[in-house]
């Protein structure tokens, strides 16, 4: 069950329902009719079931969780698996416990809405198996006192799919400059993916390498207030992509990625860029070290100058870019494949299953 449909959490899930399928599971998606999810679920042979879900917590998550029940005396499931803070709301309020339950937070709600930790302890009695996709995350929990038996499954990406292609090539195809050293920023336009800071280092970057492109793929409820409201947001040097079906398209065409978020569990785009040889400048959030080691540079989170000079620094000088892209690529296909991370979800579910 998942109430996102589009970013790193469905990609998630789709990759997890994708292998359980290969297993020969009968394996159901539970997520909003809307977004790409549904319909790439449908498309890989994976059976999906409409469950309408806002994104916030409020007066409609009563009916959200009278759908759920109906939809699990339907399924009658072996086990439940609750992806992200919405689906781990309605989805124990649903079950209570009375199946198998593994709860994966894709980062804490309270991370957000400090109010929210009296949740997380009372459902935590209803958790069986809580999955965490990063050291971080758990540590979170645990300092949070969630006591519930939890494992940590890093993210894993396709790194078969992704992998380094021709910056030249890239660059023409999505019509960038070809010689201008170019940063890009992959992620929702939302305060929590930070680019606001990415915008308020950018000035600093351009007295540094003048001639150097911000490319910002994604859209969200920030895209008109920043590109309106920030000093830098209009200048020629910034481009504004919107939504992207062809990310790795973009980060072939980067000298260096950038993450600047304010919080994290463990995004997907830094195991991308590693993926596609790319290198990765980004905050000290959740995930981040033990994503990057030496594929990158993580920094004290809202350093903005901090920001600045990584950046600048790795785009003056892309032999430097280049060597930790070529490190990413080597630690993202020893350490972060898609399978890894469905199998030891699918061996969690077994056990739970089994007893």
């Amino acid at each position: 069950m998942t109430q996102p449909v589009t970013a790193g959490v469905a990609e998630v899930v789709r990759q997890f329902a994708v292998a359980q399928r290969d297993r020969g599971w009968s394996v159901t998606v539970v997520c909003p009719p809307t977004g790409w999810l549904p319909e790439r679920c449908r498309a890989a042979g994976v059976d999906v079931c409409a469950w309408p879900a806002t994104r916030n917590p409020g007066p409609r998550v009563a009916g959200e969780v009278l759908r759920l029940r109906r939809i699990l005396r339907r399924l009658d499931p072996d086990a439940v698996h609750l992806h992200s803070s919405k689906a781990g709301l309605a989805g124990r309020l649903a079950v209570r416990g009375r199946r198998p339950t593994v709860f994966q937070p894709h980062m804490w709600s309270f991370q957000v809405s400090p109010a929210a930790v009296a949740w997380e302890r009372f459902a935590a009695r209803w958790t069986h198996q809580l999955v965490c996709v990063s050291d971080d995350e758990l540590e979170v929990g645990r300092a949070a006192r969630i006591g519930t038996p939890a494992e940590v499954v890093c993210n894993g990406v396709d790194t078969e799919r992704l992998r380094p292609a021709d910056r030249v090539a890239a660059r023409r195809r999505l019509g960038l400059p070809l010689d201008s050293p170019v940063a890009v920023c992959v992620g929702r336009l939302a305060p929590l993916k930070g680019q606001d800071q990415l915008l308020s280092a950018w000035p600093a970057v351009l007295a540094e390498v003048p001639d150097a492109r911000l490319v910002l793929v994604g859209d969200g409820p920030m895209t008109e207030p920043w590109r309106a409201g920030h000093p830098v947001a209009r200048h020629g040097s910034v481009v504004w992509w919107g939504h992207s079906d062809d990310v790795a398209t973009h980060y072939a065409a980067a000298d260096v990625v950038v993450l600047p978020s304010r919080a994290e569990g463990m995004a997907l785009v830094p195991l991308e860029a590693m993926a596609c040889g790319r290198s990765v400048v980004a905050f000290d959030v959740g995930g981040v070290r033990q994503s990057l080691a030496g594929g990158g540079a993580v920094l004290p989170a809202g350093d903005v100058p901090a920001l600045a000079e990584a950046l600048a620094g790795r785009l003056a000088y892309p032999v430097l870019a280049d060597h930790e892209g070529r490190l990413g690529r080597r630690r993202a296909v020893d350490l972060f494949g898609a399978d890894r991370a469905g199998d030891r979800v699918a061996t969690l579910l077994e056990k739970l299953v089994t007893g």
